[in-house]
């Protein structure tokens, strides 16, 4: 950060319209940055890091991001004792001016211009991050969204004849991926270069990471995504030892759905499940990411009847906010029956199914009614029954989410074939409902309990399993999936470092990491040998802590661009994996 500081500090001094007795003249360089001056974009340009910071390419045309740079000259110091230009205030703003009453607002909270990593691998973990500044710290942002390596990849595909009893899909060495340019089994030298990935991934890893791993091939081709991200009420996965929590939560969710509206096609549609703690907070957050006009509905999915409490009306809803790309969308009405109906009295017109209903009152020479149609459309209020909570557990039913709720919106939102994405998978039923209707999919989690499950449901899904809506489509199995995991580096030492049960384990990795994990630049590893004996005598607990502050945050996983560096030992058939990926 300070060599990017410095940089400019000296390049504008090379301009003599900026310095006055030997300072600079912080008013002046805005003023020739509003007013797009020649020289002034010239001067930027003429240096590399300028030009990679402050300017965008589109096309064959570079275009000066005026106000990122005003932004940036702007900060005192650029912020002195400060990491973010939002202070500790959360409120409606326009033009990061907090208002009372404006007709266009957004929302603005502590963190609000950083990228949050997020990288929880278990559901009751607390870890502390680092919120990267993007004006502050373009070049780390940069390498840590920069495309990850892939690597332990395997095909799963179906084991045996189609039966109910069926628990689990064979295994296969990775033969490389299908697409609409060359099936599983050509040679691989004929992967086409604009051949899409046809395959069905589950990708285990940072989701932020591999959301920005996956746009060079998957950028404007997806045609739906829902997620049921953690809902931070203060009980659930969302647990970060930050006094913002909110704000960390804005942060996290705001760098993952920037990144989700690149990667939905033009028709694409985006369905987020959240409950009452965050979801009016969102709502604001999405209409500035992707456009009030296209905010679409409020969906309230009521899951449990009943229920009572003493001091409020009992909650038992879920909103799911639904927001198109642009106004071309896919949507299809769907219809439903709310109850069973004697199917001899059931008949046929041109307008649907229905029965005779006669009213009380009603003249006997129309003995026969009014007619009833029996399938209604959806509207925006879902009464769709929880499944019992003990199918989490045992896997002997869908899941406690309802296989229903995400039929409806996938056959709403998209049509056979195309691509779906959800980026929190859990235990996987946008998967499992996806692969029976016949859609693509590409399903990210990082956490191992609910990783474990999601290969064991998607497993019974094409071994034939017939819970959930295996029924109503007719399924009997098939299909397969590829799992991928991020190549992982000093994430690798954060899992040792949290598992260590002793001082000797701990004071062998740090020797470990002194030859091979990238370090923070504020490590001085002469000082930590001088100074041995200190560590020694620190709890495990302070132990880990010291060591985890040693790491270098930003080299957590291997990057794609560092391939054939020697130090990451890289495989040859993960190599040849990661062209056939990243190739277009």
């Amino acid at each position: 950060m300070e060599n990017l500081l410095d940089n400019l500090k000296n390049l504008l001094q090379k301009d003599e319209r900026l310095v006055s007795e030997g300072e600079l003249l912080k008013n002046k360089v805005i003023e020739l940055a509003i007013k797009l001056d020649k020289d002034l974009i010239k001067l930027l340009l003429a240096d590399k890091q300028m030009k990679e910071v402050f300017f965008i390419e589109v096309g064959k045309a570079t275009i000066f991001d005026k106000d990122k740079f005003i932004r940036f000259v702007s900060n005192k110091q650029f912020l002195p004792d400060s990491y973010t230009a939002f202070k500790n205030k959360i409120g409606l703003t326009e033009e990061e001016e907090f208002i009372k009453e404006k007709k266009e607002v957004v929302l603005s909270w502590p963190y609000k211009d950083c990228v949050l990593e997020g990288g929880m691998t278990k559901e009751n973990q607390k870890r502390d991050e680092i919120f990267w500044n993007e004006i502050l710290a373009p070049d780390e942002i940069s390498r840590l969204l920069d495309p990850k390596v892939f690597t332990n990849a395997k095909r799963i595909d179906k084991k045996g004849p189609a039966s109910a009893k069926a628990t689990a899909g064979k295994e296969h060495k990775f033969d490389g991926f299908r697409t609409d340019a060359c099936p599983v089994g050509s040679r691989s030298d004929s992967f086409g270069e604009n051949g899409n990935i046809k395959d069905n991934l589950i990708i285990k890893g940072n989701n932020l990471l591999a959301l920005h791993s996956l746009k060079k091939r998957f950028a404007g081709k997806i045609k739906l995504i829902y997620i049921d991200p953690p809902y931070n009420t203060g009980g659930d996965s969302f647990r970060y030892n930050d006094k913002f929590n909110h704000s960390s939560w804005l942060t996290f969710m705001r760098n993952r759905l920037e990144c989700a509206k690149e990667l939905l096609a033009t028709d694409g549609s985006i369905y987020l499940q959240l409950d009452w703690h965050e979801v009016h907070y969102c709502k604001v957050l999405m209409d500035e990411i992707f456009g009030r006009d296209n905010f679409r509905n409020e969906i309230i999915w009521n899951y449990v009847s009943g229920g009572i409490s003493e001091r409020f009306f009992a909650r038992k809803h879920d909103t799911v906010l639904f927001y198109s790309k642009t106004d071309r969308y896919i949507f299809k009405p769907q219809k439903e029956r709310k109850k069973e109906y004697d199917s001899s009295k059931i008949q046929k017109d041109v307008k649907g199914e229905f029965v005779w209903y006669i009213r009380p009152g009603t003249n006997p020479k129309v003995p026969r009614g009014v007619k009833s149609y029996i399938d209604k459309y959806v509207q925006d209020v879902w009464e769709i029954p929880i499944v019992n909570p003990q199918a989490y557990e045992r896997l002997d039913l869908e899941g406690q989410k309802p296989e229903k709720l995400l039929a409806r919106i996938i056959e709403t939102s998209s049509n056979s074939g195309d691509l779906i994405v959800d980026f929190f998978a859990g235990t996987g039923t946008t998967g499992a409902v996806a692969h029976k209707l016949g859609r693509q999919y590409i399903l990210v989690e990082q956490i191992e309990d609910q990783l474990k499950i999601l290969q064991k449901r998607l497993k019974k899904v094409i071994s034939g399993d017939q819970t959930g809506i295996s029924k109503s489509v007719g399924w009997k199995g098939g299909g397969d999936f590829v799992y991928l995991e991020l190549m992982k580096w000093n994430e690798n030492f954060v899992e040792q470092i949290k598992k260590a049960k002793s001082g000797k384990e701990l004071q062998k990795l740090c020797e470990t990491m002194k030859k091979k994990a990238f370090l923070s630049y504020k490590v001085d590893i002469k000082a930590v040998d001088e100074n041995a004996k200190d560590f020694v005598d620190l709890s495990i607990e302070d132990q880990k802590r010291f060591l985890l502050e040693c790491l270098d945050k930003n080299h957590l996983y291997v990057n794609y661009s560092e391939i054939d560096d020697e130090e990451y030992g890289v495989s040859k058939e993960d190599k040849k994996l990661n062209k056939e990926f990243y190739s277009k």
